[in-house]
């Protein structure tokens, strides 16, 4: 059921009807810390609200007590018909019932708080309220959005995956205005909200614990905000504690980033891919970031295998990072050869602009934006939102995600100093 909010006249920003003495004097000094007029919290409950504002504009946040009321459900809606279009309705009750929070949500009301009440409760509630209350509104909801789910892969442990993964995330959201989820699948050692100078939270692992409490509620509550249009969702797990799950709360998030965002970008780590590789399954992009050398070479071929064997609806885009001037092990060319494709971007190694970024608590491309690595980078965001069409379909690039790759396409042999020809024998 969804709540129809008409339309009205001037606002208050905040009101309150509540039934009992007790909840109010809790109420009145967070209202007072808001800035807010504790004279909007009124004695009364559901009722008294419908009486109320039938006869005087709404205010944007409305917290309504529902401990009086027979039906709530139904008294909800006949609160919507009061209502102004956005208002944002917090409920206040005292039945702590799990079936009652779900259909009142469905409803349309932001949250339900079960008393007695508790000051931070309160606040928390509140601040997520005016920040929803603030945020921009679509025009026009019943038009689909355009959604780009990428994926940034490392070949190997260190070749700057999360660098990209953090840049791209930070440039959709700031230099193109794009909202932005960040999933960092790190569980243990994820550098995401590092990189954005941000304490992680507990929002994966409670994800991961508890699939089924995954919705839209969870995800507004449950992401770390970066900026205006970028939030973030990592964890730093204890290393005592492996990664019990089935994947199912990753695909779940994945759907809700879907609904709520334009952009998704996962940071997904080699084995997240073997061990989940159906996370891939609505991904349109896959950024697969190498070092140009010889184990890069070897891995690079091995995913884009298996890239067009099980994602061959995702656009694959091969980026060699950290590139050296003049010194790879192996040139471009052959690396080239040796994957039967064209790298698509290089990023130059730059140490600078590196510990740059680790110094202000800020992404590579946000601290080091006339670099040219951070160039480059902004070279793949473009590419990544050429990828998807304007309905929605994504643009397979002439390459695709790779033909049959065999490691002995190179000699690795003759591409290894002579310390590693006998090693390379023995293997």
């Amino acid at each position: 059921m969804s709540a129809h909010w008409k339309n009205g006249g001037n606002r208050d920003t905040f009101a309150a009807f509540i039934c009992d003495e007790a909840s109010l004097d809790t109420l009145r000094p967070v209202v007072v810390d808001m800035g807010w007029q504790p004279e909007k919290c009124n004695k009364g409950g559901l009722r008294n609200a419908i009486q109320s504002l039938s006869i005087a504009a709404s205010p944007n946040i409305l917290l309504v007590d529902l401990s009086e009321s027979g039906d709530p459900l139904n008294d909800i809606n006949a609160l919507a018909e009061v209502c102004e279009p956005g208002t944002v309705v917090i409920a206040v009750g005292q039945v702590n019932d799990v079936r009652l929070y779900r259909d009142l949500i469905g409803s349309g009301i932001h949250d339900y708080l079960l008393k007695p009440l508790s000051a931070g409760q309160i606040r928390d509630t509140l601040v997520q309220a005016q920040a929803i209350f603030a945020a921009p509104k679509s025009h026009d909801a019943g038009v689909a959005k355009r959604h780009i789910s990428t994926a940034v892969v490392g070949t190997r442990g260190g070749c700057g995956a999360s660098t990209l993964a953090t840049s791209l995330a930070w440039l959709f959201s700031t230099e193109h205005k794009l909202p932005t989820a960040l999933l960092d699948l790190d569980v243990h050692f994820g550098t995401g909200a590092l990189a954005l100078d941000l304490e992680p939270g507990r929002g994966l692992t409670d994800a991961i614990e508890n699939p089924s409490r995954i919705d839209g509620l969870f995800i507004e509550r449950a992401m770390i905000r970066a900026n205006d249009h970028l939030a973030i969702l990592s964890a730093e797990a204890p290393i005592s504690s492996p990664l019990m799950t089935d994947g199912s709360a990753f695909i779940q998030l994945e759907e809700e980033f879907r609904h709520a965002f334009e952009m998704t970008m996962i940071d997904l780590p080699r084995n997240m891919l073997i061990n989940f590789p159906h996370l891939l399954a609505d991904v349109n992009v896959v950024v697969l970031s190498t070092e140009m050398t010889l184990a890069g070479a070897r891995d690079a071929i091995r995913l884009l295998s298996w890239l067009k064997a099980n994602a061959g609806h995702a656009r694959a885009i091969v980026v060699a990072n950290k590139v050296h001037a003049g010194i790879a092990e192996i040139s471009k060319s052959d690396f080239e050869a040796s994957i039967e494709r064209k790298i698509n971007f290089t990023v130059p190694y730059d140490i600078k602009a590196a510990a740059n970024a680790a110094k202000l608590g800020q992404t590579f491309a946000e601290a080091n934006r006339g670099a040219k690595s951070a160039q480059a980078i902004r070279d793949v965001a473009q590419a990544v939102l050429g990828s998807v069409d304007a309905e929605g379909a994504t643009v397979i690039d002439k390459a695709g995600t790779g033909r049959k790759s065999l490691l002995g396409k190179f000699d690795l042999k003759k591409m290894m100093p002579s310390k590693g020809k006998a090693a390379a024998t023995a293997q």
